[in-house]
């Protein structure tokens, strides 16, 4: 393995940036199977609900998960020269599962944070504040297809474009997004790559949220 520089933390999100998942009773068999002729690589799951079943139970749901095209070479190639964090608004019911399928290598053994980790704000619920992975805001990034997600850091964000079961030739991963961090891997701050590349303070103030609020925690 490739000697990694001084620390990089990628902090990933899960649903319709890695994987984009469907209760199997919900998600018609036409759209199913044109995915999987497309070439969409998938498994079933079943994972914990919340709810319960009426004699007291815990209620399994069950779920088809599409793989993001190219997901397994980009976390084997990101982890070359970063440390990969897994960061979901999911439950842990939930979400552990499917990371156990698609990460079988353990490439997020550093951490894996689940909705008990997010923060609420009077802009958003499930904010992903990243001073609870490093203080350190030079060298951390967080790819997710929701920038509300990291509305506390904006200038550590790479808004990516969200994916589903309609999308079989996706290139996000791969094409966009590897050749980005590769890039911000390379730099001893992140922030003015990415400040410059998509100006998320001033997105997020025409969103509504001001721009003395916008980044005020990070």
């Amino acid at each position: 393995m490739l000697d990694k520089p001084m620390f990089f933390l990628v902090a990933l999100d899960l649903d319709e940036t890695l994987v984009c998942a469907y209760e199997t009773s919900s998600l018609p068999a036409i759209v199913r199977n044109q995915a999987i002729d497309a070439g969409l690589n998938w498994f079933e799951l079943e994972c914990l609900s919340l709810d319960k079943e009426s004699e007291g139970k815990t209620k399994i749901n069950y779920v088809i998960v599409f793989k993001r095209p190219g997901l397994h070479g980009f976390l084997t190639q990101l982890s070359l020269f970063a440390d990969l964090i897994l960061f979901t608004a999911g439950l842990e019911g939930y979400a552990k599962p499917l990371v156990d399928r698609i990460d079988a290598e353990n490439r997020f053994s550093t951490r894996r944070l689940y909705r008990p980790s997010t923060s609420s704000t009077e802009y958003r619920e499930h904010v992903k504040d990243l001073s609870c992975i490093s203080r350190n805001f030079y060298r951390i990034v967080i790819v997710d297809n929701n920038p509300f997600s990291f509305l506390l850091q904006p200038v550590n964000g790479i808004p990516c474009m969200p994916f589903s079961v309609g999308q079989p030739h996706d290139n996000q991963l791969l094409d966009v997004i590897l050749p980005l961090l590769k890039q911000l891997s390379e730099q001893g701050d992140v922030r003015p790559l990415l400040y410059e590349k998509f100006h998320m303070p001033e997105w997020f103030h025409k969103h509504g949220i001001p721009n003395g609020w916008v980044g005020t925690h990070g």
